[in-house]
């Protein structure tokens, strides 16, 4: 069913993919697996979403057992671990999947989850997690950062087909993706409330905000969040390519993990607080950087800064 690694070609038109969950994530790397030469069977509950990625070549299935039927590799891309669930089990994709296929798990999730829905999978069928990051610019340009769980057998046949998502990470056993990941959101939280609180303070004591992101770039005080999300913060919509809710989902699902450490984590509490916060006051569909906002309404100050902020969703 699947080519050698390396032999382009044959893993471009030979692979059959499944694809579940065609949102903001899923719907660019649908489509873009469709632009390399895959075929690619989709559902989604959204009929828009759908008709969007058979525009890029995907063919529309009925449901997501049938997404799943008959495919190499079965891709979902699903909000929460009870999405992942209800598609998987109460929807049956998990039992249309034929022996020797691959399902693949992009979601942000729990470990324990995947892991029980392993044991449950048909005979002859593999399991990755491989959530990923890069937000939807990297899924649209193929910039992704996939954190690979699996037997590394298993994950070594599904590379070549996550590597026209972006790098692959292999993280070790089933579930260490879903770790990984929610590590990495972890600090990203931390970071984006922490430059909010660091806006607010340099501004109101008179610095301009353009030269303090400046200083910031050029600085120790430099990162991803920083060069990235700050011109959300500045164009004023906040992002809402992700929502307050996935990152409270998020959040608490590393709650989950952090019992496992057995010491005070106050950062991590910190930054679960500052998002919860702008939720109960915005919203659970309110942008993600709605924790910047609050402190702006609270504060009485704007962050707004001219220029040529285009969402990276268009990027």
């Amino acid at each position: 069913m699947f080519g050698e690694k390396g032999d382009d070609e044959d893993i471009a038109t030979m692979e059959t993919v499944g694809f579940v969950g065609l949102g903001t994530m899923g719907g660019p790397m649908c489509a873009r697996l469709a632009r390399a030469g895959h075929r690619v069977q989709a559902f989604d509950l959204n009929p828009d979403a759908l008709e969007a990625a058979a525009a890029a070549g995907v063919s529309a299935a009925g449901s997501a057992a049938e997404a799943a039927d008959g495919v190499d590799v079965l891709m979902t891309s699903l909000p929460a671990p009870a999405h992942v669930e209800a598609v998987m089990c109460d929807a049956g994709a998990l039992a249309a999947l034929s022996p020797n296929s691959i399902w693949v798990d992009l979601t942000t999730s729990r470990p324990e989850s995947i892991q029980r829905l392993a044991t449950e999978a048909p005979a002859g069928v593999a399991v990755v997690d491989s959530p990923v990051t890069g937000a939807v610019d990297g899924a649209r340009n193929g910039t992704l950062t996939l954190f690979a769980g699996g037997e590394a057998a298993t994950v070594q046949r599904v590379r070549p087909l996550l590597e026209r998502l972006g790098r692959v990470i292999e993280c070790g056993a089933l579930g260490t993706g879903c770790v990984v990941k929610l590590v990495t959101n972890q600090l990203w939280f931390v970071a984006a409330a922490a430059l909010a609180e660091g806006l607010a303070v340099g501004v109101r004591n008179g610095v301009e905000l353009g030269d303090l992101w400046e200083a910031i770039k050029d600085s120790a005080a430099d990162s991803f969040v920083a060069r990235h999300d700050a011109p959300s913060i500045f164009a004023g919509h906040y992002d809402p390519s992700f929502s307050l809710g996935l990152c409270v989902k998020d959040l608490g699902l590393v709650a989950e993990l952090e019992a496992a450490v057995g010491a005070d984590l106050p950062m991590t509490a910190a930054a679960r607080a500052a998002f919860e916060r702008a939720a109960e006051r915005y919203g659970l569909d309110a942008a993600e950087l709605s924790v910047a906002r609050r402190i702006e309404d609270d504060a009485d100050l704007s962050l707004r800064l001219d220029g040529d902020w285009v969402p990276h969703w268009e990027a």
